[in-house]
């Protein structure tokens, strides 16, 4: 083998290993690429306008007619933050007594400044007071639908608060 061709052989191996990088570099970059953009996650997340709530719980289990207070514990998420209300003469969260069907209105104070459209979540308490025995029995179970209302007017989904037991002291 002469110089000339050792160096035209060595020149065509380097092309060939050359274009090989290349082209390997070129699909390493792409997958690169697609590999960031789909690991990319937006930090905050996207909640619907709309409200939703859910029961976290129902407390005491076992409640004394009239006297002892139930509280129910929500988590709620509101999308643009309009949930809650200064006025006190407005309200926005309403519990349904199942057995009955009567509804009690309460307010939910505002979480989120006015012109804030800002994405919120969080929990609430309840208060519905001592409750009484409607069947005339020395104890009843009873159970409570709620859902709340933005002050765009969006009404939440409606949750049930699940069993407890309201008995005679």
């Amino acid at each position: 083998m002469t110089v000339s061709n050792f160096s035209h052989n060595l020149s065509s191996a380097g092309r060939a290993v050359f274009s090989s990088v290349k082209k390997y570099s070129a699909v390493f970059i792409i997958g690169l690429l697609i590999t960031s953009i789909s690991s990319c996650k937006k930090d905050v997340e996207a909640l619907d306008i709309i409200p939703a709530i859910e029961v976290l719980s129902i407390s005491p289990a076992v409640a004394n007619e009239y006297s002892d207070e139930i509280i129910i514990r929500l988590s709620y998420t509101d999308g643009d933050g309009d949930l809650g209300e200064n006025s006190a003469t407005v309200k926005n969260c309403f519990v349904t007594d199942d057995r009955i069907g009567v509804t009690s209105s309460y307010r939910i104070k505002q979480l989120a400044p006015d012109g804030a459209s800002i994405p919120i979540k969080g929990e609430l308490e309840i208060n519905i007071g001592g409750q009484g025995i409607t069947n005339g029995a020395s104890q009843q179970n009873v159970s409570f639908s709620i859902y709340i209302v933005d002050r765009a007017g969006h009404s939440s989904n409606v949750v049930s608060s699940g069993s407890l037991t309201i008995r005679k002291p």
